[in-house]
């Protein structure tokens, strides 16, 4: 009995193994299978291969009882690790399933080892085994594609030397016998020999590998399994062919001689490295046929060019009819034949050429971008490429740049263009040498010569026509000095008509003049100043000062002008400097004056400082650099405002006196510093009022006269109290049958002359002091009814004394009946009056 090599405790092999003994106790058992081994196995060793399909046709599991073993498809058995038989005889069941039939077998397989005795047996039979082992091994066998027969056709034949001692039968498996193609190959059971039952093609089976088998009637395997290699000979049954059906190659035009084209390749079929694949080229025919330009290379079918005398322009395109052929290009040998197209690739080669030696134009004077000619070239090479596009350049004639020369994209043309304006007085006619390339850079070829520019010649005519005046120069410069005074005459702006080179008819005006220096003369274009030109205004730039000026002819055609005031400098300014200056005693005890001299350079500085009688007892002041001076105390002063008188000169001696305002402060920065006002010798107060303290002031005096004129107003209508007579006790009111808006008796509509007594009020009364008190005369003024009251009136005028019969001398007391006697019946009109006026 047999032990394995795996390890029996596995849990997995022995349930494994306990479901194989079930299905084993519950299948049917199809054969049984004796196969002889050596007592020693080593890891996958084929053991021996049983019929499946004779126990069941489609088998879809196939099992092993014993996990030392695992049988393939075709009924192989194979070890799965090293084995060592440790009694004569074990055996193991196959087992097979159809799903689908639902049908189970089992093939029992029983392996004998083979005994010492026998093996020293045979070996007493030496001669005879050394004859079986040679005869057994694999023989080299082929067999030729395509085999015209008869079938089946007898191969080989394999025989074993157990055939001596035992029945035994042969047996062959493996492609084309039970494998693709099935049935090519067959065995005579009893004979061994091997036959094929039809034609092969190599180019699709190169090789078949067989195994051949030798057992007894009880399925006992004295032989191992014999590799048998039957190999399939090449007949030349395939012609070559071209691998691309339509091949295209390209090369330059005027190429030289050997310039490789391209090469082809082909295809056989058949054996690599034999004579039926040994290739050979040539080319059969040219398309043109003259000249040959091309040859090709018989073995490794690179075609190269003959002659350097491709020319694009006259053939663009040649066809090569191409064969290829095999045994070496032998005449029995196949062919096949392709068509190879050859492209040429334009080259530069051809210059362009005008298709005229000379062109005639004309344009009119003064017109500018317009199109005068369009010239066309001729060139030979591809179209629309850049050795074709064509580039124009004007050669002569163009010194002035009235002229453009460009390309149409469209159609090549050269497009000759006005950019400048022509004069007709100056020139009548313009010529031009014009020459054209190519973009792309001329190519030499190999038998051409180099190539010229090609030119041709054109003509402008210039047209007349009548033309407005001309400002030339556009800026024109004069010259004048600083503080030129007004009124003066100054040479202007001059304009020409262009046809009778004279400025006769034209008038002129201004354009432009930003701070109205100058007026201008209509007729003449001269300037007159109209103030005192200064070079220092805010309108000279550079020294500069600029007007602009229109000339218009008889028909309004203008031209305009720039005209340029030079002004030359004088020293008319003297220095100017900032009067608040600050020292901050706790950052440096000086000050730095820097002043500024509107002038130009040459009247600036260097400056020249100089300090008053007054100030030198205080201050010291250091001259620097001519430019900036240093302002120093000599000792230290009080915080406080300081005015310090200092003059200061330019170069030229031009001096101006600046009274400085000097703040001395405890302070860091400028800004830190703020003293109180103080009244010295030397020192002023430095006051300023701001508008808001100056709105206040304006605001409190117009306060204060609002309020007295109000006062007066009160005080002037306030009426003077009356001395009534002595009955007044009576308390008799007076009836007033006065109603609305009409006049009442007031104050200002009456005056009653009265003497007052001592006990009177006479504040705020007008009169004249005499007597023993003082006469109040106020106005009761009937201003509708013309009533008054009045002692010192007359002339009609009726009056309270008149009605009494008292004099005017009279200081007598008025009684109140005498009062009401007299005012009531004028009220009563009043009153009637007054409804009378609301009704109107």
């Amino acid at each position: 009995m047999a032990v394995a090599s795996a390890a029996p405790g596995s849990i997995f092999c022995k349930q494994l193994l306990f479901s194989l003994l079930v299905l084993i106790l519950l299948c049917d058992a199809c054969q049984k299978i004796s196969l002889r081994v050596p007592s020693h196995l080593q890891a996958e060793t084929l053991v021996g291969k049983v019929n499946l399909e004779e126990c069941l046709k489609s088998a879809s599991l196939i099992l092993s009882s014993d996990p030392n073993f695992r049988v393939l498809e075709d009924g192989s058995i194979y070890t799965t690790h090293d084995l060592i038989l440790s009694s004569e005889r074990k055996s193991f069941s196959i087992f097979l399933s159809d799903r689908q039939r639902q049908e189970q077998k089992t093939i029992e397989v029983v392996l004998s080892a083979r005994e010492n005795k026998a093996a020293k047996k045979r070996h007493a039979k030496d001669t005879a085994l050394k004859r079986s082992k040679r005869r057994w091994g694999p023989i080299p066998c082929s067999l030729m594609e395509n085999s015209l027969g008869p079938f089946p056709q007898h191969i080989q034949q394999i025989q074993s030397d157990t055939a001596q001692n035992y029945t035994i039968f042969y047996s062959i498996s493996g492609p084309g016998v039970d494998k693709e193609p099935y049935n090519l190959f067959y065995i005579e059971r009893d004979t061994g020999d091997i036959f094929c039952t039809r034609s092969i093609d190599r180019e699709q089976y190169q090789q078949f590998a067989l195994y051949g088998y030798a057992t007894t009637a009880d399925g006992y395997a004295p032989e191992y399994p014999l590799p048998l290699i039957i190999k399939i000979e090449d007949d030349n049954d395939n012609a070559p062919y071209f691998e691309n059906k339509l091949t295209i190659f390209t090369v330059p035009e005027n190429c030289r001689t050997g310039t490789s084209v391209g090469k082809v390749t082909a295809i056989d079929l058949d054996e690599p490295d034999t004579l039926h694949t040994r290739l050979k080229y040539k080319i059969l025919q040219q398309i043109p046929d003259h000249p040959k330009h091309f040859s090709i290379h018989p073995d490794t079918g690179v075609i190269t060019t003959t002659t350097p005398l491709l020319d694009r322009e006259k053939c663009d395109t040649y066809q090569l009819i191409m064969e290829v052929r095999d045994m070496g290009g032998q005449p029995f040998g196949l062919f096949n034949t392709g068509t190879i197209t050859i492209s040429l690739e334009d080259e530069n080669d051809n210059s362009p050429s005008f298709t005229e030696t000379s062109y005639v134009t004309e344009v009119e004077e003064n017109r500018i971008d317009v199109e005068i000619l369009r010239m066309k070239v001729q060139d030979q090479d591809l179209p629309n490429t850049p050795h074709s596009r064509a580039v124009y350049t004007i050669l002569q004639g163009n010194e002035n740049g009235n002229f453009k020369i460009s390309t149409d994209p469209n159609t090549n043309e050269a497009v000759l263009c006005v950019v400048k304006p022509l004069n007709y007085e100056v020139s009548r006619q313009v010529i031009l040498q014009v020459g054209v390339v190519n973009e792309a850079q001329f190519s030499k070829a190999a038998n051409s010569q180099t190539p010229t520019m090609c030119t041709t010649t054109v003509t402008v005519k210039i047209k007349d026509r009548d033309e407005g005046p001309e400002c030339h120069p556009p800026v024109k410069v004069i010259q004048s000095e600083d503080g030129f005074p007004a009124g003066q005459e100054l040479l202007g702006y001059k304009a020409l008509d262009p046809e009778t080179r004279s400025g006769e008819g034209l008038r002129y005006r201004k354009l432009g003049d930003e701070d109205n220096w100058f007026e201008i003369n209509e007729h003449t274009g001269d300037l007159r100043t109209v103030k005192v030109l200064d070079r220092e205004s805010k309108f000279v730039k550079n020294n500069q000062y600029n007007i602009s000026v229109v000339a218009v002819d008889a028909v309004g055609r203008s031209c305009t002008g720039t005209l340029v005031v030079s002004l030359t400098d004088k020293n008319d300014h003297p220095p100017q400097i900032n009067k608040d200056v600050t020292i901050c005693q706790n950052n440096k005890d000086f000050a730095v004056l820097e002043p500024v001299d509107p002038d130009g350079p040459e009247n600036g500085p260097p400056f020249q400082f100089l300090l008053d009688d007054s100030a030198s007892k205080n201050w010291v002041i250091e001259e620097k650099d001519g430019k900036t001076a240093i302002l120093r105390q000599r000792q230290n002063l009080a915080y406080n405002n300081y005015f310090v008188p200092i003059k200061i000169k330019d170069r030229h001696g031009l001096v101006a006196t600046h009274e400085l305002s000097v703040r001395v402060c405890d302070c860091s920065v400028s800004s830190e510093c703020n003293l109180p006002a103080k009244n010295l010798r030397d020192v002023r107060p430095n006051v300023i009022l701001g508008r808001w303290a100056i709105l206040a002031m304006v605001l409190g005096s117009v306060l204060l006269l609002c309020i007295l004129f109000t006062c007066f107003c009160v005080t002037a209508k306030k009426t003077v109290k009356k001395c009534f007579p002595e009955d007044i006790a009576q308390q008799n009111l007076i009836v007033s049958n006065t109603e609305g808006p009409g006049e009442e008796v007031t104050e200002a509509n009456i005056r009653l002359p009265m003497q007052t007594s001592n006990i009177c009020d006479t504040s705020m009364s007008v009169g004249t002091v005499g007597g023993q008190g003082i006469k109040t005369q106020q106005s009761f003024e009937m201003v509708k009814g013309g009533y008054t009251l009045d002692s010192n009136k007359g002339g009609g005028h009726q009056t309270l004394e008149s009605v009494k019969g008292v004099g005017q001398g009279d200081t007598g007391r008025y009684t109140y009946t005498d009062w009401q006697s007299f005012t009531q019946p004028r009220l009563g009109e009043e009153s009637i009056r007054g409804h009378t006026l609301i009704k109107n």
